[in-house]
């Protein structure tokens, strides 16, 4: 084990990770084979279910409107048949589900070299070594201790961050049974993806698998084994990714959020699996990689051009998914495996902070779709991912089309003669019962997998892990109807995101918003003013000139209406720990918290109460911090003198201060992440005020 006072990186071990050409050949992989037969059946049930679920859809909404269709009712023919098709997709990929295959974990040696890394950016330092820290204990706890070792990949850039970030990593390097590194970008080139380049460049030969962490993710180390044991048996195995289960949601919309994923999730992935084969799709974490083909196949290019969709590739994980899978490497989606868990965002605002730079990493898919060597099935994963955020502009305007046509009937005085010399009139042909019928469709199209989700989870422990049967059908019907009323709000968002992305505003790269607060009235009258103002304009609009249309859109116009106390609300713990109390949206990790869990919550605690609580100023009064913060740096400093201005100027500045607080408040953001990464900077700053 490396220590507190080993070195923060081991030895290097360089593997080369060529940019891909998505116009040139891919590289030479092994032959995955054909797909098993159940594959090819759960792709004629999700694929050629969804297209016969659209040639219905067609048929009898051309059907209802007759012969002569007018324009508006073309436009509103291909927006319907696009969303109905979405729903009916969505419901066969379900019962595509029955044809996943049963995957068994070999027993035998197995001598794999795993490497756990945790990418993170400005996070919270003490939750996410806590989690390490319980993650160490299981992989030692079942004999991975030798083979395994933890890798922390840090972006972060913000000073008080980074201090915190070392003093946490500092103390896990302490009390963890297996090996943990550290290493700082000072260039946070690719984002994420840049990052873990960077890791396998340079240490990636040092290992033969690596398994991939969010910052609020965790995989057990059973499963680990079970991942690593699985990638070894079968040569020809590049990625397995796990169905992570959402936990610690404390407000409503993180409860409302980790319900669904725990009771519907199961199926859903089962169904995707099934489908998927051996052409599947990475998340981005809580995965295993063959670090040799990764490296092969997956170095990233910047594309041409600037962002939105130029730059870094954002949504690197399916492409990544989709490199490795051209050169013949096998990415599975194992949905049998548990003890894969990871966080959600605690509120509405900051999921769609989250979904902003999602909508724009899949937007930007639209340029490597027909790249040249990818799998159908990975091109549908593309289209699959552009098509979650454009449906919410495709459902909008489905809802305005039909509203304009409504009006254009009350206001438009109807002509049955449009010809001089017409003997018959032309009457205006529409079919009233059939557009219910439809309408009762889809709805069940959406409904229906909630629907078969839970049957399942009655027929299994799940529900009296979940409070019993009669609170979970009660989540149920909560989660039901507050998604419905969220639903509107979320079209809203991700359509603007959507304009704001094609008119080229990039959403740059925040840290993600890991445990949030109840966003205040101001806050939420803002950000939701235009979403009532709508609803409101159109309640009254249509009360006046076709009350009967409000009995449709009435879900609709409640939530726009509703949004600034759904928004407020449902981001109140308050409210999720009254739910928690009643039954309602119970998971069973909630009832039963797994053990790697319990002990990262309580090891996050314990790692918190030992880091400095003033910031930098620590520094300069506690000598273990000092020795600690150095062990994690270099003996001399490295790079030229033009990447070392900020450290020169830094230095200046600290030997004209008379006292640390002086230092500090003459050092720019940039000179304070150069004396942290300085042993000299950080002597010569705590001899101040000696």
């Amino acid at each position: 084990m490396p220590g507190t006072a080993g070195p923060a990186t081991p030895p290097e071990a360089p593997l080369e990770m060529p940019e891909q050409d998505f116009r040139g050949p891919p590289p030479q992989g092994p032959d995955a084979g054909l797909p098993r037969p159940g594959t090819i059946a759960a792709r004629i049930v999700a694929f050629g279910g969804a297209a016969a679920v659209a040639w219905i859809g067609w048929v009898e909404m051309v059907a209802a409107f007759g012969t002569q269709i007018t324009f508006l009712q073309s436009v509103l023919l291909v927006l319907f048949v696009t969303t109905f098709t979405w729903v009916g997709f969505s419901f066969c990929s379900m019962i595509a589900g029955l044809f996943a295959p049963r995957r068994v974990t070999p027993v035998g040696d197995n001598d794999a070299r795993i490497a756990v890394i945790m990418p993170v950016h400005n996070e919270d330092a003490a939750m996410t070594t806590g989690l390490l820290a319980a993650l160490a204990r299981d992989l030692y706890r079942v004999g991975l201790g030798e083979r395994a070792e933890i890798f922390v990949l840090s972006d972060s850039r913000k000073p008080v961050s980074v201090l915190e970030e070392m003093a946490a990593i500092s103390r896990l390097r302490d009390i963890s049974p297996v090996p943990v590194w550290y290493r700082r970008r000072r260039d946070n080139k690719g984002r994420k993806a840049g990052n873990v380049a960077e890791f396998v460049r340079r240490w990636g030969a040092r290992y033969d698998q690596m398994v991939v962490l969010d910052a609020d993710s965790v995989i057990g180390g059973a499963t680990i084994a079970a991942l690593s044991a699985r990638m070894s048996a079968d040569a020809s195995v590049g990625l397995i990714q796990t169905m992570p289960m959402l936990i610690g949601g404390q407000t409503i919309f993180a409860r409302l959020t980790q319900f669904a994923g725990r009771i519907y999730g199961p199926a859903i992935a089962r169904g995707v699996a099934a489908w998927s084969g051996d052409s599947g799709n990475f998340w981005g974490h809580n995965a295993i990689i063959r670090v040799s083909a990764f490296a092969r196949c997956c170095g990233l290019p910047d594309l041409p051009g600037k962002p939105p969709f130029g730059g870094h590739v954002l949504s690197h994980d399916f492409v990544e998914a989709a490199l490795l899978r051209r050169a013949g490497w096998k990415v599975r989606l194992d949905h049998d495996l548990r003890d894969s868990y990871e966080g959600c965002p605690p509120t509405l605002l900051d999921m769609a902070v989250r979904e902003r730079r999602w909508a724009q990493g899949n937007l930007q898919h639209v340029r490597l779709i027909f790249s040249r060597g990818f799998a159908w099935i990975s091109r549908a994963h593309f289209v699959i991912g552009i098509l979650g955020f454009l449906m919410s502009p495709v459902w909008l305007a489905m809802i305005l089309v039909g509203l304009t046509l409504s009006a254009n009937v009350l206001l438009s005085r109807p002509d049955y003669f449009p010809q001089t010399y017409q003997l018959f009139p032309n009457w205006p042909t529409f079919d009233p019962v059939r557009m219910l019928w439809l309408f009762v469709a889809a709805m069940l199209f959406l409904l229906l997998p909630k629907l078969i989700a839970i049957l399942r989870a009655w027929l299994r422990p799940l529900a009296r892990d979940s409070g019993g049967k009669v609170r979970l059908l009660g989540s149920a019907l909560f989660e039901i109807g507050l998604s419905a009323l969220i639903a509107p709000v979320q079209m809203l968002i991700q359509t603007r995101q959507i304009y704001e992305i094609l008119r080229g505003r990039d959403s740059g790269w925040a840290a993600q918003v890991r445990a949030g607060q109840m966003p205040s009235w101001g806050v939420v009258l803002r950000r939701h003013a235009l979403h009532v103002l709508l609803g409101l304009g159109t309640l009254v609009v249509l009360a006046f000139l076709a009350p009967w249309q409000l009995i449709w859109l009435s879900p609709i116009l409640a939530g726009l209406i509703l949004s600034p106390m759904t928004s407020r609300w449902s981001a109140s713990p308050v409210f999720g720990r009254w739910a928690r109390r009643q039954g309602l949206l119970v998971t069973p990790e909630e009832r039963r918290q797994p053990e790697i869990i319990a002990a990262a919550n309580a090891l996050s605690h314990r790692i918190a109460s030992t880091l400095p609580g003033d910031g930098l100023a620590s520094l300069g009064r506690d000598e273990r911090l000092i020795a600690r913060i150095s062990a994690l740096l270099p003996e001399a400093p490295h790079g030229t003198v033009a990447e070392r201005l900020d450290a020169i100027s830094a230095e200046a500045k600290i030997g004209h201060a008379t006292s640390r607080a002086e230092a500090l408040e003459y050092l720019s953001p940039a000179e304070q992440l150069a004396l942290l990464d300085s042993r000299h900077l950080i002597r010569a700053f705590a001899k101040l005020d000696r």
